[in-house]
């Protein structure tokens, strides 16, 4: 059975990952990743946050673009996320209108290639 995924919620915890981890842009959607910390709590399961700047539009827009990343993240992070590890989505100005077939595509991709997925490392 897949880890649950926790939450990033304070922006002492999204900058942490922006300046400790990875990042890798896809057209859809820019995903940073990082290692935990040992000595942060509850270092086993994944945690995941959200964002959409300005740039991606309006209120609408912006809200939109996050419950997209949400329900990308809830597909495809459960069975592909590190324990351990905590991941940022950031939405881009493509995201609130982008196939949502494409969108989790992106995610896929991006995880694959920072080498943050439980799959990666297969080729």
């Amino acid at each position: 059975m897949p880890a649950p995924l926790g939450r990033l919620k304070r922006r002492s915890e999204f900058l942490r990952v922006a300046g400790d981890g990875r990042k890798w842009a896809t057209p859809g959607i820019v995903v940073q990743a990082a290692r935990r910390r040992p000595t942060e709590i509850g270092e086993g399961e994944p945690r995941v946050g959200f964002t959409a700047s300005r740039k991606v539009g309006n209120a609408v827009a912006r809200n939109r673009a996050r419950r997209r990343l949400r329900a990308a993240a809830a597909e495809i992070l459960p069975g592909c996320a590190r324990p351990g590890h905590d991941y940022v989505l950031i939405a881009r100005r493509s995201t609130p209108s982008r196939p949502f077939g494409a969108l989790k595509n992106d995610l896929e991709v991006a995880l694959d290639r920072l080498g943050a997925g439980r799959g990666s490392g297969r080729r």
